[in-house]
């Protein structure tokens, strides 16, 4: 089976083709600057690559674009576009409605126009994809797997806020968790790597990427996380704020004359990494400055690792039980021996003891706990187009 995985963005799309049979991507793109006058296409097929300048107006012209990169005769990989057996879409909000991937039908996409005010930069444009998607390739199924819906296992005592209760009763405020598919990989890769059931597996997997966020999963299913009802709370981000009290709106609305717009433009786009450290939104770069003697870049880094270790702790106390890994990943995951190695630093009384040989290894597959450590500590790529195509080929076979 083949399946072409599918992420939409307002001016952005990517897409895989992705062998089930090894679970292997064959082929990959990225559309950049959609509806510009200089759109990019990046296409990578096995080991050979191309980029390419060229005019794409809209969604519907990348995704022609794309499958016909696919079956071209000079370069393409498919004979035809018959070979395409199901396309997986990512899509980020579900809302309480969604608890798992779905087959694309009217239904689902009334819920997501209905879910489009608590993702309003994701759902229109990811739905946009899907519509132009199914005019190409009508005649196979189309599934919409949802950051959101590896959460719905979350007890109502770790998403409900202390609010009237009527704010979630009536208005749906609630925690609901993202990087859905990046965490389910990275515990069904987990329990693997343990030689576990995926139902046995209890653990805490870290997503640190430009954005961040951290999951208590126990017995295979997600029971609490650092995201809640949109995706700037927790640990601070690349440019997004993380945890802070909320007075601080109130006061910058009522002092400095703010107004939501602009405190949302604050929170999200000037704070985090960038925000503290006056450096880059790039963990690289506050990493460097860390090392060279950059005051504020240290402090980001601190800040950062600091809370970070709040929420592994704290999450911790749902794995009562027992703890098998503490898991990083995402590009900051995945590279940076730094920031694993502040942040493991403090965490031994939970039994999260780190080797800082073992540490030292980037974007691979590996275990980096000292070999006394209770609690193994792993480094795992995510792979959230395989996670997709999963889920998608689970969908379509029943």
């Amino acid at each position: 089976m083949k399946i072409l995985v599918i992420n939409s963005g307002s001016s952005s799309l990517k897409f895989q083709l992705i062998n089930m049979t090894y679970k292997k991507t064959i082929a990959r793109g990225l559309f950049e600057r959609i509806g510009e006058k200089k759109s990019c296409f990046h296409f990578r097929k096995n080991s050979t690559s191309e980029t390419i300048e060229t005019a794409i107006k809209d969604h519907s012209t990348a995704i022609s674009t794309a499958l016909n990169a696919l079956t071209s005769r000079e370069n393409g990989i498919l004979k035809d576009i018959t070979e395409i057996d199901a396309v997986g879409h990512r899509m980020v909000h579900g809302g309480e409605k969604i608890n798992k991937a779905e087959v694309l039908t009217p239904e689902i996409e009334q819920i997501m126009e209905d879910n489009a005010k608590l993702a309003p930069l994701h759902n229109p444009a990811m739905l946009k994809g899907f519509i132009e998607t199914k005019k190409l390739l009508p005649d196979i199924p189309h599934v919409a797997v949802f950051d959101t819906a590896f959460h719905s296992t979350m007890p109502p005592h770790a998403y409900i806020y202390g609010l009237p209760y009527e704010y979630y009763s009536e208005h749906g405020i609630r925690r609901f968790g993202f990087h859905g598919p990046s965490h389910h990989y990275i515990a069904r890769r987990t329990a693997e790597i343990l030689g576990k059931g995926y139902d046995e597996v209890n653990c805490i997997t870290c997503h640190m990427g430009n954005g961040v966020s951290i999951v208590a999963i126990k017995n295979g299913k997600s029971v609490d996380t650092s995201l809640g009802f949109g995706t700037m709370c927790g640990v601070p981000m690349g440019t997004r704020a993380g945890d802070f009290d909320p007075d601080i709106l109130l006061y910058c609305i009522s002092h400095l004359g703010l107004n939501a717009d602009e405190m949302k433009d604050v929170i999200y786009k000037k704070s985090g990494l960038k925000g503290i450290s006056g450096l880059s939104n790039d963990m690289r770069d506050i990493v460097d400055g860390a090392e060279s003697g950059n005051e504020r870049a240290s402090l980001a880094l601190n800040i950062f690792a600091h809370t970070a270790r709040k929420h592994i702790a704290a999450l911790a106390t749902n794995l009562t039980e027992g703890m098998d890994a503490l898991v990083f990943t995402a590009g900051i995951g995945e590279n940076s021996i730094r920031v694993r190695e502040e942040i493991c630093r403090g965490l031994e009384f939970i039994g999260i003891r780190l080797d800082p040989e073992k540490n030292h290894i980037r974007g691979e597959e590996s275990e980096i706990s000292a070999d006394d450590s209770p609690v193994k500590i792993l480094v795992v790529p995510t792979n959230e187009e395989l996670m997709i195509a999963m889920e998608t080929e689970e969908i379509i076979r029943g």
